[in-house]
């Protein structure tokens, strides 16, 4: 058995393994035995995008955790190298699913990387800055806001400007997380009307369930909103869309800014009341994994009940595999590839329900993707904030896809939609990148499927 080397560091109890909290220490309020559960054995590196991209140890899983619990017991400064490490982790959690000793590298990863904004001088990080700020907090998560900036781009799609600045790469001459947000946009159309608070099911009813709509996902993808709201009704399901839902708060939590992320879990709790429902339905993958961790990320009062909600979260597809599918009609003949969205296939471990609804549609063929559970580099707001992996990421997901060639992708997760679009433009390639919901509503109403 892995034992601590040293059990009577002042900062941790030897008898529980858990911390006294110590603000200089991002490690401190972490569970010790979680360190413990790594072995070092190394299987967790080939499943490690950064790792195997840059081939750094300090880069790896395990090298990580190794950084993070020498900070703990005090071996180690946290130095800049040392941050920088931590910091390009893209919080796939790929490793978990590769390790045979079940380290929960999220339970580490994340609240460290909490923990370490604090310790900056007067306790302003790396992400206390005008685009997080502005942004990312104060435009990402507010979907009226964010809609009211997208009239402008919705203007350059429509006179075509956009694919010229694209074409001639002017967008590099702008800020760069401007120019990279430029170029993230999809072709966003008419704006898509708002859900109702209430969908009922078509035929008998078989679930009562409430659609958690997200942020980003919802202005940019409103339509496979409309899409999900369509299949779950056709598959018996009630669907409560309440208005008084908010962004899950992954954005704030994955950027180190807690308290904004818990307040607004909190809101969903008032909001979503998953009491009176059978499932609340995400289908986002990182919306998912964040409303499913609910119960872990904060000890206070309110623990049981944010744990009693997480427990009500499944994602789209893994609800409607649970449910049984009903049979979709329509035929796509079109030949697919899936790509594995990592806070889907890691983090929640749904990795064949998606793909099992996706055969039940008539005609279509899905080509297996090489390296399908490896990072497109998305990661939430990553490819905004660390562009150069991000960007590495990308184009090995691209090559992997074109050597399916097919030219229709599908994805459970907004970031992944977008950036795998992103990429496929600006290397002139035409893909058309959907959420499994848009396939399986083209089936039920007997629509084609154009690229």
């Amino acid at each position: 058995m892995n034992q601590d080397p040293d059990p009577h560091l002042p900062h941790r109890s030897a008898r529980t393994g858990l911390a006294a909290p110590d603000v200089s220490n991002p490690g401190s309020a972490i569970d010790y035995e979680r360190f413990l559960d790594c072995v070092h054995c190394g299987l967790c590196t080939a499943a490690c995008p950064t790792y195997v991209e840059l081939g750094n140890e300090n880069d790896s899983p395990r090298g990580r955790i190794y950084l993070m619990r020498g900070v703990t017991d005090g071996r180690i400064d946290l130095t800049p190298g040392v941050r920088r490490h931590l910091e390009l982790c893209l919080d796939c959690r790929a490793c978990e699913t590769a390790c045979p000793s079940g380290v929960q590298y999220g339970k580490l990863i994340e609240p460290f990387r909490v923990a370490m904004e604090t310790t900056e001088p007067n306790g302003r990080g790396k992400t206390h800055d005008w685009f997080h700020r502005w942004i990312l907090f104060g435009l990402f998560t507010q979907p009226r806001r964010m809609r009211a900036a997208l009239v402008p781009a919705r203007l350059l799609q429509r006179l075509r400007i956009d694919r010229w600045i694209e074409a001639t790469g002017l967008w590099r001459l702008l800020p760069q997380r401007i120019g990279r947000l430029l170029t993230l946009l999809p072709r966003l159309g008419p704006r898509t009307p708002d859900l109702p608070s209430f969908l009922p099911a078509v035929g008998r009813r078989r679930a009562r369930v409430v659609l958690f709509k997200g942020c980003v996902g919802d202005v940019m993808f409103g339509s496979t909103n409309w899409a999900t709201a369509r299949v779950l009704q056709a598959n018996g399901c009630d669907v409560l869309i309440p208005e008084s839902q908010v962004c899950c708060g992954a954005i704030h939590y994955h950027a180190g800014h807690s308290e904004p992320a818990r307040e607004l879990a909190d809101q969903n709790l008032a909001a979503l009341k998953p009491a009176d429902v059978d499932a609340i339905v995400v289908n986002i993958a990182g919306c998912g994994s964040m409303l499913k961790d609910y119960g872990h990320h904060w000890h206070d009062g309110r623990q049981a009940d944010r744990t009693a909600f997480a427990a009500k979260v499944r994602d789209v597809s893994e609800f409607l595999d649970e449910l049984g599918l009903v049979s979709p009609p329509g035929p796509i003949p079109h030949k697919v590839t899936y790509h594995d969205a990592c806070h889907l296939a890691h983090a929640q471990r749904v990795r064949e329900a998606p793909r099992r609804l996706l055969r039940r549609i008539p005609e279509l063929v899905i080509e297996e993707l090489r390296e399908s559970d490896l990072c497109c580099g998305a990661a939430g707001t990553y490819n905004l904030t660390e562009p150069e992996m991000a960007d590495r990421l990308a184009r090995r997901k691209l090559q992997n896809i074109l050597e399916t060639g097919v030219r229709v992708v599908v994805t459970g997760n907004a970031g992944c939609l977008l950036q795998i679009a992103r990429e496929s433009r600006l290397q002139g390639h035409v893909l058309r990148v959907l959420h499994p919901m848009d396939l399986l509503d083209l089936s039920y109403r007997n629509e084609c499927l154009t690229i």
